[in-house]
């Protein structure tokens, strides 16, 4: 079978929601066979997680998390501002909530968050050779402490209750798969 009789034709897009984090848009697109339906699709910028090492550790950020109701311990990472590259946002977000620079980002790849109904990307970044500024840059409505904590630990917890950030684990296994196997 080929891709042709997978893909489908967006006919019109129709904003429902702005929000600072999002926009939700409705999509009316049209199968191959040319059933009609009714898609919402989460837009928002791409996002960066950085996976910065230093003495053996990971530096990993605590922070609450509004959708889980709970403390989240996850790398660091963040929104991609309009018009900023992917490495210039995750050397940013590094700096802003570890208070770390890396001289050496190294690229790892990217995902999407969740294709059914997201359209962004998020990239992975492994962090190396790092430098404390001695302060974190935290933006107003941040509340986030950083830990070092040993790679084994986090292997080990990744996916648990203390853990629950599936990003975070897709960022973990391209992290394994090309530096740490």
């Amino acid at each position: 079978m080929g891709d042709e009789k997978l893909e489908w034709r967006v006919e019109s897009k129709t904003k429902l929601l702005e929000t600072p984090v999002f926009r939700v848009n409705q999509l009316d697109s049209v199968s191959p066979d040319n059933t009609h339906g009714k898609y919402v699709v989460l837009d928002a910028n791409d996002w960066v997680v950085i996976i910065p090492e230093h003495n053996g550790c990971f530096l990993m950020v605590k922070q609450w998390r509004h959708g889980n109701n709970s403390l989240s311990i996850e790398f660091p990472g963040g929104v991609i501002d309009a018009g900023e590259s992917p490495e210039a946002a995750a050397a940013r977000e590094l700096r802003e909530e570890t208070g770390f620079t890396a001289e050496k980002l190294i690229y790892l790849g990217k995902a999407n968050p969740n294709p059914a109904i997201m359209s962004n990307k998020v990239h992975f970044f492994a962090a190396k050779n790092l430098t404390s500024t001695g302060q974190q840059d935290l933006d107003d409505d941040e509340y986030v402490e950083y830990l070092e904590i040993p790679k084994e630990e986090v292997y080990e917890k990744m996916g648990s209750e203390e853990y629950p950030h599936a990003l975070m684990l897709a960022a973990l296994l391209r992290y394994k798969v090309q530096l740490d196997s």
